[in-house]
């Protein structure tokens, strides 16, 4: 008989932000595939006998093809083994889970999904900031900055959307986007954050303006992997909180 796959959310990057749902299963899988920015900490809850396959995936790095994820992983569930699929942040926001669990039905293997907290919600959270609020935010857009053909993004038509902006994967990009951006109507001075490595201990992050954030991330050398917000509700980000946070976890 086949196995089943689990594609398991590893949330954010604190290994404290997974679910008991996803450690239960790390704890019995015979198999774990781990992509590239999985906190490697959160291998301690795998099997001690658990073959380990690592399948990094990160822009502008060496990769392995999503095609021989999804064949490695079909071919250990019908050797029937439990497989988890263990993916930095949601599997389904931006983690292709949406093409592997295609993969695996049309297969015919069995496979779960257990959901994990996104980089988008978290890393904005760590500095107070939601991205959604009853007074300036009435919905949340979470928008690649990083197409397959470059042109599906309609940045202008999310500038007059009037709700806060959630950019994956959006450094590369970023002048472009800023000027997509404003040609769409969004004010120059729209309040604008950056976050690196949001959630863990060497978490940085730069505030600005959406005409100054690339400037600022520039001078502050922040890059990827970074998540970047723009809103109203930035306002509402305490950076001195964060600070006085990760003074005290060093």
């Amino acid at each position: 008989m086949n196995g089943k796959v689990y594609l398991i959310g590893a949330g954010p990057g604190d290994p404290e932000l997974i679910t008991l749902k996803a450690v239960r299963i790390l704890q019995t899988a015979d198999v774990v595939l781990v992509d590239d920015l999985v906190n490697p900490v959160l291998l301690e809850h795998a099997r001690k006998d658990a073959r380990i396959i690592y399948v990094g995936k990160r822009g502008g790095c060496l990769s392995t093809p999503q095609e021989y994820i999804q064949k490695q992983m079909i071919a250990e569930a019908r050797a029937g083994l439990m497989v988890a699929r263990l993916k930095g942040g949601d599997p389904f926001m931006f983690g292709r889970g949406g093409e592997e669990i295609e993969a695996l039905r049309a297969a015919g293997i069995a496979v779960e999904v257990i959901s994990g907290i996104t980089s988008g919600i978290a890393a904005p959270a760590s500095l107070g900031v939601p991205v959604t609020h009853r007074d300036s935010a009435p919905g949340v857009t979470f928008v690649t900055g990083h197409s397959r053909d470059g042109n599906s993004v309609n940045w202008q038509a999310l500038a007059a959307s009037r709700t806060t902006l959630v950019i994956y994967m959006g450094v590369k990009n970023l002048p472009d986007i800023v000027a997509e951006l404003l040609a769409g109507g969004m004010r120059a001075d729209m309040p604008a954050l950056a976050i690196q490595s949001g959630t863990l201990a060497n978490q940085r992050q730069v505030q600005a303006t959406l005409q100054t954030l690339h400037a600022a991330m520039q001078a502050a050398d922040l890059g990827s992997p970074a998540i970047i917000v723009l809103g109203e509700v930035v306002k509402l980000a305490d950076i001195a909180a964060q600070a006085a946070w990760v003074a005290q976890a060093a």
